[in-house]
């Protein structure tokens, strides 16, 4: 009896140290919770995800709302989804457009360094797309040899959601 509690307690606390002591995928960004006894994720799992993300951050803050597609990777792969079966989208649009401004763009406009910029960046090195909505960049005097290098102008957030769920990406709902 002894002997199999103490199995029991160790198999738990193994697994509550696997997610606590992965290495992020998305270092600097993405922090998430461990959920003990969480439903199973199948290692063979396939996300296709998009992100819509319109509320710009505070001048020179993150946008956190941009931060739940480095969460979501993080935690998935640390709970063992392949990150080649991640595969994201953030469509950005609205007020937001100018948190996707290269840094010395940003910083001519808001006095102050673009925090969004290394999350972006390290975004589109873990399989994921960002575009930005055209008609908001337009609105928002935005150009796009202004964008963060990768970031793509699409010709509005509309037609972008459009294509990515034909291509079958689900959208994120928060």
């Amino acid at each position: 009896m002894k002997s199999t509690l103490l199995g029991l307690s160790l198999a738990l606390l193994s697994s509550f140290s696997h997610a606590e002591q992965a290495e992020p995928a998305i270092k600097g960004f993405g922090y998430y919770y461990d959920v003990p006894n969480h439903a199973e994720i199948s290692e063979q799992t396939v996300f296709k995800v998009a992100f819509d993300v319109a509320d710009a951050a505070e001048k020179g803050a993150q946008n956190n709302n941009m931060n739940s597609l480095a969460r979501f990777i993080n935690m998935h792969i640390a709970h063992g989804v392949k990150p080649e079966n991640i595969q994201l989208a953030l469509i950005v649009h609205g007020g937001a457009s100018v948190d996707v401004l290269e840094n010395s763009f940003y910083k001519q406009r808001f006095a102050s360094d673009n925090k969004n910029q290394q999350l972006i960046s390290q975004l589109l090195a873990h399989n994921t797309v960002v575009y930005v909505c055209g008609q908001s960049a337009t609105h928002m005097k935005v150009k796009q040899q202004q964008l963060i290098p990768g970031v793509q102008m699409a010709l509005s957030a509309m037609t972008a959601h459009a294509q990515l769920q034909q291509q079958g990406y689900t959208l994120n709902p928060f």
